[in-house]
């Protein structure tokens, strides 16, 4: 991991924790250029992982008894060891954000929406972005890279080189 960054340890993995969850949860940051080179290696990992693990998936039969006395047989799609595994990893490495009520949304409609999901980054992460990334993969034949900065200048102030980080 490059440069401390002027933190103590503690202090320096809270920072990349809480910026590696943003990026991921909304695709795009700002952040000054030291975080930067020490963020993209850490949400590159995060990805690569997920990428590695997001199809390992067990179908399970479960029988349970419904209130009638009568017995009920379901199928149950769970995790398999590898992605529970990453998927538990990657909850250490990121903070759990959560659903934000939209604006003009009714309390109904917010409780149906999120509904049955513990996790929206992970379920994110594992549904959403591993997904794409593992399609880039066989396309282009290339794992790894799914991170881009630009640099926007120097920023008022403190005269900070400040840069975007953004997912591909």
């Amino acid at each position: 991991m490059p440069g401390r960054m002027g933190l103590t340890t503690t202090q320096r993995k809270a920072v990349l924790r809480n910026q590696a969850s943003n990026l991921l949860w909304y695709g795009r940051i700002e952040v000054t250029e030291g975080h930067v080179r020490a963020l993209r290696p850490y949400v590159e990992k995060i990805i690569t992982l997920a990428v590695n693990s997001y199809d390992d998936t067990v179908e399970t039969t479960v029988t349970t008894t419904d209130a009638k006395g009568k017995e009920v047989t379901k199928k149950v799609i769970k995790d398999g060891p590898k992605k529970l595994n990453a998927r538990r990893k990657i909850m250490s490495l990121t903070y759990d954000l959560q659903f934000v009520k939209e604006k003009g949304e009714s309390k109904a409609d917010f409780k149906a929406r999120v509904k049955g999901i513990n996790h929206p980054l992970i379920e994110k992460i594992f549904n959403e972005i591993a997904p794409k990334y593992a399609d880039r993969k066989e396309e282009l034949g290339q794992g790894g890279g799914y991170t881009r900065k630009y640099l926007k200048g120097q920023r008022r102030g403190d005269a900070a080189e400040v840069a975007i980080v953004e997912l591909v």
